[in-house]
């Protein structure tokens, strides 16, 4: 089992591109695999005949365990290559190799930080940051769900259905329960007037119809404002330091079935709001169709999540370590305000809830940091300066 993404530990088999018996080259897209983060396709690094299949479609294995062998050779996660150049081709994790295609990245120009110089998912996202121009590549169907069998019934309970969990969902749980129990939270709570960003929202829509960008891009745009004058949120807490990073990349709390996935959208303060909203929109459209790459949800700073669509007026959010806050936002629902002359008027608030690390980020500083997005969402008109 290959090493897809940085924090993977199994992986779940999804679909085998090849059969038992069919010839393969270095660089054929052998399987389909599901880690902690997204589904992903690993390419062959090593050429001949699949002679066995050992690990089947919805079974998982562990790190470095065999899933399969070419002529008789065990394949796992270690390339035969331990850094150098297969046939030709620039030594490269998978991850990287892929992601490559995705930006245009041209391999044989770069030199890896990984061991032995193999390069590493970050050499190819910073030499596209240099000005290698990204390619678009089309999405892979949405997978057909594995049915879960059925349990015995409950005494009492009736009939139960048990569904393992996948991958993703168990180290989904294995780190919110981490988090909640070494990260100490605390939370600052802010009623916003939504009225302004509604109206933005509204003019943006009748322009240009159903590409119009949402208030949930609207909300990220000026978070990441408010963080680029706040840099002191824009962290994490890093043992004996606290780690302030240069990039702005905020992550979108994303909802799938079974799932709840973080896409990143980078360096999100120095982009337009239709940038933003074409990004996020083809980011959440890959994780809902499971297409998401690892790469898709790396290297977030801060994390936005919002259910104000579903109408939730307030709720708490668990840090997506290891960021030191995330901002939820509530729906915007109107409030009745009473003027200085006595006059009565319903304005659109929502509610604003930051939890911070209060490890890494003071009380202060995150009311200070609040206050200025209040503002910024109050006068969104700033989005075009």
């Amino acid at each position: 089992m290959p090493r897809l993404s940085d924090a993977m530990e199994e992986g779940t088999i999804v679909r085998w591109l090849k059969g038992v018996g069919d010839e393969i080259a270095v660089g054929d897209e052998l399987v389909e695999v599901e880690t902690d983060k997204a589904t992903v396709i690993y390419e062959a690094e090593v050429a001949g005949r699949l002679s066995a299949i050992l690990v089947q479609v919805g079974e998982a294995q562990k790190l470095g365990a065999p899933i399969a062998t070419v002529g008789g050779d065990a394949v796992a996660a270690a390339p035969a290559t331990n850094g150098a150049a297969v046939h030709g081709r620039p030594p490269a994790t998978p991850v990287a190799r892929r992601r490559a295609r995705e930006l245009g990245v041209d391999l044989s120009g770069l030199h890896g930080t990984g061991p032995r110089g193999r390069i590493r998912l970050a050499d190819v996202e910073d030499a596209a940051t240099r000005g290698s121009a990204p390619v678009a590549t089309p999405a892979p169907p949405p997978l057909a769900p594995v049915p879960a069998g059925q349990a015995p019934p409950a005494a009492g309970r009736g009939a139960s259905e048990r569904l393992p969990l996948t991958s993703t969902q168990r180290v989904i749980a294995q780190r919110m329960a981490e988090t909640i129990a070494t990260v100490p939270h605390f939370r600052l709570a802010m009623e916003v007037d939504f009225g302004e960003v509604l109206r933005l929202r509204k003019r943006l829509r009748a322009a240009v119809g159903d590409a119009a960008p949402t208030v949930n891009d609207i909300v990220v745009a000026l978070t990441a404002r408010a963080l680029r004058e706040h840099p002191e949120i824009n962290c994490a807490y890093a043992g004996d330091a606290v780690e302030r990073y240069a990039r702005i990349n905020v992550g979108i709390a994303v909802a799938r079935p079974g799932a709840l996935l973080v896409p990143v959208v980078r360096d999100a303060d120095r982009r337009s709001l239709g940038e933003i909203a074409r990004e996020s929109a083809a980011l959440i459209e890959r994780v809902r169709t499971s297409s998401s790459t690892p790469a898709d949800l790396a290297d977030g700073t801060f994390t936005v999540s919002n259910l104000g669509m579903y109408g939730i007026s307030a709720f708490d959010s668990i840090i997506n370590a290891p960021e030191a806050a995330i901002l939820s936002v509530g729906a915007a629902q109107p409030r009745a305000l009473v003027g200085e002359d006595g006059a009565v008027s319903s304005r659109p608030f929502a509610t604003l809830t930051l939890a911070c690390d209060h490890r890494a980020v003071y009380g202060a500083d995150g009311a200070a940091f609040l206050a200025r997005l209040r503002a910024l969402l109050e006068s969104p008109e700033v989005l075009v300066l």
